[in-house]
């Protein structure tokens, strides 16, 4: 199946980094065996929007493709539609489901923040403790919105695959660093000459002040400096 959304395309950067993407023609099937609980590396990825009749087939899709292999707490669809397409959603939304609609930012190059953060450093990882902290930044920024214990295990696991990806020369995660507190974090990493962000996160104590646009900006010219790279990809809730 060919993906036009080049949003869903630099998903599969990770989705085929952490786990296994199998493509049935009209879908991908993709699954992260060793995180069952991230929604977003354990979902159907469909060709076109949902039709008529599409809750109960969609739904039996995912039980056999995810569930029947593994823990499935979760039902996650999409469907690649760089236009913006919704098909027939009623159905879905009287059944309980959520609807995610993601805008798609892209730039070939970068210019300073309008307030840049001086009392920040700006760099890759390089250290157990500095993973620690990202850690631990990433579940502080969502402290209100999860479960605290399932959600520190997701996102455990997760951080661990981004790990092996920037060792494995993928990309690199980055820290605001004020002092020797991490403040800020995100990751971005490349494939066929894209660069994709993950998961940028400021801690709470820290907002406003422009320490994340000052993150963005330094990691993204590091992302572009890369050999190959020409094109920076970010994706953000449309709301």
């Amino acid at each position: 199946m060919r993906i036009r959304s080049l949003g869903y395309r630099t998903d599969l950067i990770f989705a085929r980094h952490h786990g296994v993407v199998a493509d049935r023609g009209d879908y991908l099937a993709i699954r992260t065996p060793s995180n069952p609980g991230f929604h977003w590396g354990n979902f159907l990825l469909f060709r076109d929007p949902p039709a008529e009749g599409a809750l109960e087939r969609w739904k039996q899709r995912f039980r056999e493709e995810i569930a029947s292999h593994q823990p499935a707490r979760h039902l996650a669809f999409g469907w690649d539609s760089p236009e913006g397409e919704r098909g027939v959603l009623e159905p879905f939304l009287d059944d309980g489901f959520l609807l995610n609609e993601n805008v798609v930012l892209t730039a070939e190059a970068v210019r300073p923040p309008p307030r840049p953060n001086r009392d920040v450093a700006v760099r890759p990882l390089a250290s157990d403790d500095d993973w620690r902290q990202a850690m631990e930044n990433q579940v502080a920024c969502h402290a209100a919105e999860f479960s605290l214990p399932e959600y520190r295990a997701f996102k455990a696991r997760q951080m661990e695959g981004y790990r092996r990806m920037a060792e494995a020369g993928r990309g690199a995660w980055f820290g605001a660093f004020a002092d020797a507190r991490l403040v800020a974090d995100l990751g971005v990493f490349a494939d066929e000459g894209v660069a994709r962000f993950q998961a940028v996160e400021t801690h709470p104590d820290f907002r406003r002040r422009g320490i994340c646009g000052t993150l963005v900006y330094e990691s993204a010219r590091h992302a572009l400096a890369a050999p190959g790279t020409e094109r920076l990809v970010m994706v953000a809730d449309v709301h």
